[in-house]
């Protein structure tokens, strides 16, 4: 694997270049007063006591009530709010990783194979990534178009790329755990996660992280920024900058072919990614109305390693053997403009157009196409595969009212609003070489025959009505419609409810139904991936070739969402939340419709790929997307904390949070032929590869200048059907066994000083005792180098972290 020796020279030329800047005196005109998604605040009953980490302010949030701000311990739905400063402590520098250690309802797979590990992604409640919707302040963010190619639970997945939102930028985040597509329309089936920008005119902060793994790979350092700035006495700018770099961390074992530990497949990419943000907002018209808007750019380069090629494959060229390095490089941008106001007949307004597009390239090197060398009498060693873009075009207009009438306990919140949105999703051809006879190794250059340009638009409108009838009762209802051009109609709604019996104890409960569309990507994708031994097609589900293996169009999911819980203050300081739900989701969309043998070699090979002859037909399988099964999850989630006064010994926050999960199928398909959509293995991906609890205990100790933060994180049970590697039933697409990934305890720990009042400097460890999970058995072992379970959405195996942080603030 190959480093990249100008990486540090770019990180010198970034701090110097940009701390001076984000080190300009803070200026002291006053922040402004109009933000993203401002609302009105509704006085509830209930109360809470100060937080250590909101410096005796509970948070406002927006998410969940159109136009309606609330506290948290107030709101109608569970929500949990992640600060900034949360995020930070973890030590962690991708958004995504640092999320799944402050929230038990999130998890990511614990290891994304070939082009799928160059994007992050996340998991709510057991559903797949994107079965989460993500907004930036509100406001619908795009999806990535690096497609997840490869088989496992989020096979097809193109979710939001959330690592591409610069950690800098972000002021906090509310996680709303509850199905939300009747106000926020397609994805939020499994919950919305609303990232809130930082708005200040003045002030800001930098930082500065190095790390590595025990095992001494995965060396990793970071800077980010941000500083905000006045526009005039009544608007603010504030930029965002943030690099990161990693190397290439391997747990691959000793090839048994070779005796050595040639695999580097099983790890974290190379990865260098560099973030910029600026978000601002002005009045305009003597404050009638606000200018507000954000532009957000990440830059990605990325490297991962396929599996290792023995020397006989290619001895001319690779003597010693090769091992394949997809690589890509990345362009992510978005921008969102807008003017809200207060008073347009009596309505608050709000128009916006938001703009977001992901371009990726990928190509490959130290490789080769042994179909172009026999026929040319030579091949590359280095090829260009595909290229991906998907764009996504949103615009929105939002109205939003108090209406006082004489017999409700509070004035009756009206909003409604309409939505059109115009999404693209371009595949572009690689080199010819790469996809010339059975193209280039490990992953095979996208054919111009499969190339092309997809098109839809999509046109909403919602309702949605806030009345408290009586005292302490709030309810809340909503309804929206929504048209594809390419998936039809989707009518959904939702009902939630609230009853404070007084400022201890409150109950609420919501019913909800949700869709999702298929994707884009879904509906067109086709590609060849190629093991030394094994080869997987994936079939466009609208292609003669899939038709022929019982392929039918795909049609939406939808789903029926009901929640119950409460919130009890039982002493003070002591706030806990609880919270039961029921998700049950018809028509999901899976990678089912799985044919092995010759007509999964036929049905490849008519989609203009071609199965190299080196891999004999019993190992060559074949899928499409397919809306292929039904499931039901239930699950309880418990969040809970606690301020210690210690007087002058400090202070101490604890907080816990349980998540228990568990999917079942209720309905599996069929194809046109008559054959189930889901092989066994493929009813685990959806119902055992989620763990069934995620607990997490912590608590931060302040006092005087030093801070301690301890986390035990408890990831629960895992189970996959795996596929044999090795003896009579190797790679059948029919037999399997059982592999349990056991419950495991991960402590998290960082110590902290602050310097100077300005200045604090934090050591900690992530997994400090080096946990891993658990080694897949020999016959289940690829080559006996891979060694765990890559779809398990429990821990990941890299091992232990540890890491110096540099904070400052001015």
């Amino acid at each position: 694997m190959s480093k990249k020796p100008g990486n540090r020279r770019v990180l010198s030329l970034l701090v110097t270049t940009c701390m001076p800047l984000l080190s300009v005196p803070a200026s002291h005109a006053q922040t402004a007063a109009a933000k993203i998604g401002t609302a009105t605040t509704r006085p509830k009953p209930m109360t809470m006591p100060a937080d250590a980490a909101s410096a005796g302010k509970e948070q406002i949030v927006v998410t969940g009530s159109r136009g309606l701000g609330r506290k948290v311990t107030d709101s109608i739905n569970p929500i949990d709010v992640v600060t900034s400063a949360q995020l930070t402590r973890t030590g962690q520098g991708d958004l995504g990783d640092a999320l799944v250690l402050t929230n038990p309802s999130l998890n990511m797979q614990a290891h994304q194979t070939d082009q799928a590990a160059l994007t992050s992604s996340i998991r709510m409640r057991g559903l797949n990534p994107d079965q989460v919707l993500i907004l930036i302040d509100g406001k619908r963010r795009h999806t990535t178009a690096n497609i997840n190619s490869d088989s496992g639970p989020e096979s097809g997945e193109t979710p939001v790329d959330i690592d591409m939102i610069p950690v800098s930028m972000i002021d906090h985040i509310e996680v709303l755990r509850d199905g939300a597509a009747a106000q926020y329309g397609s994805d939020a089936i499994a919950g919305v996660v609303n990232i809130i920008l930082k708005k200040s005119a003045h002030g800001g902060s930098e930082q500065g992280l190095v790390g590595a793994n025990y095992q001494g790979d995965g060396f990793t350092y970071l800077v980010r920024g941000d500083h905000g700035f006045s526009l005039g006495d009544d608007g603010f700018l504030h930029v965002a900058l943030e690099f990161k770099h990693n190397d290439l961390t391997s747990r691959d074992a000793v090839d048994n072919r070779t005796g050595r530990k040639d695999f580097h497949q099983e790890g974290e990419p190379d990865q260098t990614r560099a973030n910029a943000a600026i978000n601002w907002g002005k009045d305009l018209f003597g404050g009638k109305a606000n200018f507000y808007g954000n532009v957000i750019y990440g830059h990605r380069h990325g490297e991962t390693p396929q599996f290792f090629r023995v020397a006989s494959t290619l001895p001319s060229y690779y003597p010693w053997g090769f091992d394949p390095v997809d690589t890509s490089d990345e362009d992510d941008y978005a921008a969102t403009i807008g003017l809200k106001g207060d008073d347009f007949l009596g309505f608050g307004w709000d128009v916006s157009s938001t703009y977001g597009s992901d371009n990726i390239h990928l190509r490959q090197h130290d490789s080769a196409n042994l179909s172009y060398l026999q026929t040319y009498g030579w091949t590359p060693t280095s090829f260009t595969l595909r290229g991906f873009q998907s764009t996504q075009w949103t615009n929105n207009l939002d109205f939003h009212r108090a209406i006082p009438v004489p017999v409700l306990a509070a004035p009756l919140h009206l909003a409604f609003g309409a939505e059109h949105r115009m999404e693209s999703y371009t595949m572009s051809a690689g080199d010819y070489a790469s996809y010339y006879g059975a193209g280039s190794q490990a992953l095979v250059g996208l054919s111009p025959t499969n190339a092309g340009s997809w098109y839809r638009d999509v046109y909403a409108g919602y309702v949605d009505l806030d009345i408290q009838p009586v005292k302490h009762l709030d309810v809340d209802v909503a309804g929206r419609f929504e048209h594809y051009t390419d998936a039809g109609d989707a009518k959904t709604g939702k009902i939630a409810t609230r009853y404070d019996f007084n400022r201890y104890f409150a109950i609420r409960g919501a019913i909800s139904t949700g869709f999702r569309a298929p994707t884009l990507a879904e509906e067109h994708y086709s590609t060849l991936g190629v093991a030394p031994t094994y080869a997987g097609g994936q079939l466009a589900v609208n292609s003669n070739a899939a038709a022929a293996l019982g392929a039918v169009p795909l049609t939406p999911e939808f789903s029926t969402n009901v929640s119950a819980g409460f919130v009890l203050r039982p002493i003070k300081n002591l706030n806990i939340t609880t919270d039961v739900y029921q998700i049950n989701i018809r028509d999901r969309i899976v990678n089912g419709g799985s044919y092995s043998g010759l007509q999964a070699v036929d049905a490849i090979q008519a989609m203009g790929i071609q199965v190299p002859s080196t891999i004999s037909p019993s190992a060559v399988t074949a899928h499409y997307y397919s809306n292929g099964a039904s499931t039901r999850t239930q699950g309880l989630d418990i969040v809970a904390n606690y301020l210690t006064d210690l007087n002058r010994m400090g202070r101490i926050t604890w907080d816990l949070g349980i998540s228990l999960n568990r999917t079942r199928l209720t309905h599996l398909g069929d194809d046109t032929n008559g054959n189930p959509l889901l092989t066994a293995q493929g009813i685990s991906y959806l119902t055992t590869t989620s763990p069934r609890s995620k607990i997490m205990l912590g608590a931060r100790w302040n006092w005087r200048k030093f801070d301690v933060y301890l986390q035990e994180l408890r990831w629960g049970e895992t189970k996959d059907m795996k596929s044999f590697r090795s003896g009579p039933f190797a790679n059948s697409n029919s037999v399997f066994y059982q592999f349990v990934n056991t419950p495991v305890w991960v402590t998290n720990m960082e110590l902290g000083y602050q310097a100077t009042q300005k200045i604090h400097v934090a050591v900690g460890a992530n997994n400090l005792f080096n946990m891993k999970p658990r080694r897949l058995p020999a016959n289940g072992a690829y080559a006996g180098a891979e060694i765990y379970d890559d779809y398990s959405n429990q821990m990941g195996y890299n091992g232990g972290y540890y890491y110096l942080r540099v904070n400052t603030t001015f």
